[in-house]
């Protein structure tokens, strides 16, 4: 805890706001860079996950998260009443593209607060150029409604504390004094929303909690304390079930220390943006000293450390995406390091870092919004299926079938599905066996699979493919890691 958790702003910016809000730039900037080329991506694994959730009965939605995603509830709630008005890319990315608006509107309106209007500015327009803002902007999975709550869970607290001053003369008045308490605890009432909120949009973002603490004033810190517990009941809950689950994630490789070394590039979206904001965000360390906003350091610290705590002392569950929340507080840090330079040279260092942070991350930009840019290009698999009549469709992994569905196009017989639905507890299909006599009306199986050419060797579909008397004639993969693999077999 702290006396002066916050950075002093200069007199001019603590009197009196902008004449013109500045939040609706920034806000307007990031909307409109992760929606444009959003729907030349595909929808990759994860967002048709989304896809299948959103489609079950709410009764459904409960069966699902009893087995698996339980932690995701509530963002497939809110994706099933979504999905009522339609299932276009745009329209499931949509509500990502309105969170990370939202959250660069609020992070520059928390610069503002901390560092003065130029501060804000610049924070907000930092995140919006981010790659990893276009990428996880324009993606049908809760990653950034969980960075909008934290940001607003920043904001929420930063303006309680504040709210927590007063002058005496203020006090002398009863009556202002009533309608002052009752608006302080408004403040704080908002802020416990915020919390809630954090834990529900994702689990792990309530990795940045603890640096809430970090703003803390003795006045304030019963009410921060009670408001962050109350506020924390359903991440409690949520985690609780998801521990319940962690089989779900057994994927997840363990991590050592040195996946840390990548976190920059994780947490801009590319390497050199990051590298360059993360210097910049050094500043404050060097030009504030006492002032540094040390809650700042906790909110793009802590994830990560957390994480990888969690990682070795409960399961493996580093994995970056989950570190998102993260990025508001890297261009919080750079804003608040190079407007704190003195005037104009502070300006002018501000143009400069947003000039090269956008130059650096164009390239980045250009091969998000490639076809394949979410890594599972499905129109591009099934474009390659020159089917004939009496051609079979296996699938090496049977979640592929949803995206094959959702792109449609003239496919071969599905032989192996049994049902039109995935399994209850989860997203892939029932199947019966692929056994010999499925195939004796056919010549040609597709088989289509999740990895490179080597991966057939792993899958069980292409032995049991192989077993029924058939080779590989041609085979087509997508390039990128993972990607996918089309192959065509014919009879030996």
């Amino acid at each position: 805890m702290t006396s002066a958790p916050t950075i002093a702003r200069p007199e001019s910016a603590r009197r009196r706001r902008p004449a013109v809000p500045l939040w609706p730039f920034p806000a307007v900037a990031a909307g409109v860079i992760a929606l444009a080329g959003s729907t030349t991506p595909t929808l990759n694994g994860d967002e048709l996950a989304t896809l299948s959730a959103a489609r079950r009965s709410v009764s459904g939605l409960w069966t699902l998260a009893q087995h698996i995603d339980g932690h995701f509830l509530p963002y497939y709630l809110f994706m099933h009443l979504w999905q009522l008005a339609g299932e276009s890319v745009l329209w499931l990315r949509l509500p990502s593209i309105l969170a990370v608006a939202v959250a660069a509107g609020l992070l520059t309106d928390l610069g503002r607060r901390v560092g003065g209007p130029l501060a804000g500015l610049v924070a907000g327009g930092l995140f919006a150029v981010l790659p990893s803002v276009s990428y996880y902007g324009a993606f049908a999975r809760p990653y950034a409604f969980a960075a909008a709550a934290v940001v607003w869970s920043f904001w929420a607290l930063h303006r309680a504390v504040a709210g927590e001053g007063g002058s005496q003369e203020e006090h002398k008045d009863e009556r202002h004094e009533g309608r002052s308490g009752a608006r302080r605890t408004g403040r704080w009432v908002v802020y416990g929303c915020s919390v809630l909120l954090v834990g529900c949009t994702h689990l792990f973002a309530v990795l940045v909690l603890p640096a809430h603490l970090l703003l803390a004033r003795r006045a304030t810190v019963v009410r921060l304390v009670t408001a962050l517990a109350a506020g924390s009941v359903p991440a409690l809950a949520l985690g609780v079930l998801g521990y319940g689950e962690r089989h779900a994630i057994s994927w997840i490789p363990q991590r050592g220390p040195d996946v840390l070394l990548k976190y920059p590039d994780m947490v801009a979206g590319a390497a050199l943006p990051g590298l360059l904001l993360f210097a910049a965000a050094l500043l404050p360390l060097v030009l504030l000293r006492k002032r540094s906003p040390w809650w700042a350091y906790g909110w793009l610290l802590l994830p990560p450390l957390l994480l990888l705590a969690t990682s070795h002392l409960l399961t493996p569950v580093y994995v970056d995406r989950y570190l998102f929340v993260a990025a508001p507080a890297l261009a919080l840090l750079a804003a608040l390091g190079v407007t704190a330079l003195p005037r104009p040279v502070n300006a002018v260092t501000s143009g400069l870092v947003a000039v090269a942070a956008v130059s650096l991350a164009v390239p980045t930009h250009l091969e998000l919004r490639e076809p394949n840019g979410r890594f599972d290009n499905l129109p591009w698999a099934i474009s390659r299926i020159d089917a004939e009549p009496g051609d079979a469709l296996v699938y090496g992994h049977s979640q592929l079938r949803t995206g094959f569905e959702y792109y449609g196009g003239r496919l071969p017989d599905d032989v192996l599905k049994l049902g039109p639905d995935p399994r209850p507890g989860g997203f892939s299909f029932d199947e019966r066996p692929a056994a010999p006599e499925v195939f004796e009306k056919h010549e040609r199986v597709w088989l289509v699979w999740r990895g490179d050419r080597k991966a057939a060797a792993r899958l069980r579909r292409v032995a049991e493919v192989e077993a029924a008397g058939f080779e590989q004639a041609r085979s087509w993969h997508s390039g990128d890691s993972p990607g996918l693999t089309v192959a065509l077999y014919t009879r030996s």
